[in-house]
This record gives structure tokens, sequence and C-alpha cells, in this order.
């Protein structure tokens, strides 16, 4: 029978190695949020700067030119879903 002192021990330990592996996951997750957040303000940036445009074209061909803008914006919310469930 371990002593309370081995047991002590033993949970230090075991709490150490959950701590550690616990660091190098968010460290990984911050990494991982951080590549998808400057994908995503690209796709922003883009969408942003081609929207006026859009606009314009939207009287001549509204159902091409719609639906591709449609796609992009849910392209980056749905980026944007994926980042809040990093963090």
């Amino acid at each position: 029978m371990a002593s309370a002192r081995e047991e002590v021990e033993q949970l230090v330990q075991q709490l150490e190695r959950q701590r550690n592996e616990l660091q190098v996951k968010m460290s990984l997750a911050k990494l991982e949020a951080r590549e998808e957040w400057e994908k995503l303000e690209k796709q922003w940036a883009q969408l942003k700067a081609n929207a006026p445009q859009v606009r314009e074209e939207l009287g001549a061909t509204a159902g091409d030119v719609g639906a591709a803008l449609k796609k992009a914006a849910e392209e980056i919310r749905d980026g944007y879903a994926r980042l809040r469930k990093l963090l």
C-alpha cells in the first residue's frame, strides 16, 4: 500500500504531465487560431474591396455575381465559427 506521501507525489507528477500537455495544446491552438484569423482577414479584405463593384453589377447579372458574393460571405462566416471554437 502506498503511503500518503507517495500518493501525493504521484498526484503531483500526474498533474504536471497534464499541465504540460495542455500547455502544448494551448500553444498549438493559439497558432491555429492566428493562422485562421489571418486567412479570414485576407478574405474579408477581398470581399470589402469587391463589394462596391458587385453591387453595381448586381443589376445586370444578379445571379452569378450575387451567388459568388454570398458564397464568399458564407466562407468567412464559417471561418469565424471555426475560430470561435478554437478560442
